[in-house]
């Protein structure tokens, strides 16, 4: 089975609180059940990590690598503009990394520190850009 680390960046626990125009209304934990479902319709194993610490962001990436997964989806939220720790882990693992956003950042005036390092991007169709990312891992893994 195809694994996959779905990665929840700094200020995601904030979804459907703050920002509702820009993101939608949807919760981190309802956005987490989709992505949970979208993997069980996929046959993809997910495991799900938010933090608004970078540090644990790179332990869980480097993990999943030590672990076997087989890629990763990562909404990097606040880490979008940071070239710091992340940016650099994401180049030293060889698995995919795909960048996921539930908006379009580059619409609102923001380049993605991460989008450069990873292997590709899905922006601007909410919830449903995970299951196009996990569609794209299940197609270039194997």
């Amino acid at each position: 089975m195809t694994k996959v680390l779905v990665i929840q960046g700094a200020g995601m626990n904030m979804r459907g609180k703050v920002q509702v125009e820009i993101f939608g209304p949807n919760t981190l934990d309802q956005m987490n059940e989709q992505i949970r479902g979208y993997g069980e319709s996929l046959g993809v194993d997910v495991k799900i990590v938010h933090s608004n610490v970078e540090g644990e962001v790179v332990n869980a990436l480097y993990d999943a690598w030590e672990e076997g997964y087989d890629a990763c989806l990562i909404n990097p939220a606040g880490y979008t503009t940071v070239n710091g720790p992340l940016r650099g882990a994401i180049q030293q693992v060889p698995m995919p990394v795909i960048e996921v956003h539930a908006s379009n950042p580059t619409a609102r005036g923001t380049v993605s520190a991460v989008l450069p390092v990873s292997q590709g991007c899905v922006y601007g169709f909410g919830v449903y850009g995970y299951y196009l990312a996990m569609e794209a891992v299940k197609h270039t893994v194997d």
